[in-house]
């Protein structure tokens, strides 16, 4: 049985630390991404919602399937950046993109 003084409170931070890994390293930066492209499909569920359209109406607006909008909230991953620029303006959404580039020196 585990005892209240047993328990011990960390941050969320300390805890991918611990188990993805620091901030900087590949395998939290991996981690770091796809959490970011899961808000986007999360944030066209959102704005689909908030206007009232089902999937099949977005899909019309846009000239896809119904089941083609299911796979962009699900997983942008595996989304045409053409297409979800398409279900963003049909919705009536800006986007906005921030392209960071590490200090890395390249060879030409």
């Amino acid at each position: 049985m585990i005892m209240k003084d047993q328990l011990k409170t960390v941050s969320l931070d300390t805890m991918l630390d611990k188990h993805i890994g620091k901030l900087g390293t590949e395998k939290r930066d991996a981690f770091e991404n796809e959490l970011r492209i899961d808000l986007l499909g999360h944030a066209l569920r959102q704005a689909r919602k908030e206007r009232n359209l089902t999937q099949q109406q977005l899909g019309e607006l846009v000239g896809v399937q119904k089941a083609q909008i299911s796979k962009i909230e699900n997983s942008v991953k595996n989304a045409r950046l053409e297409t979800i620029l398409k279900v963003f303006d049909a919705l009536g959404a800006k986007v906005n993109f921030n392209v960071e580039l590490s200090n890395e020196k390249f060879a030409y």
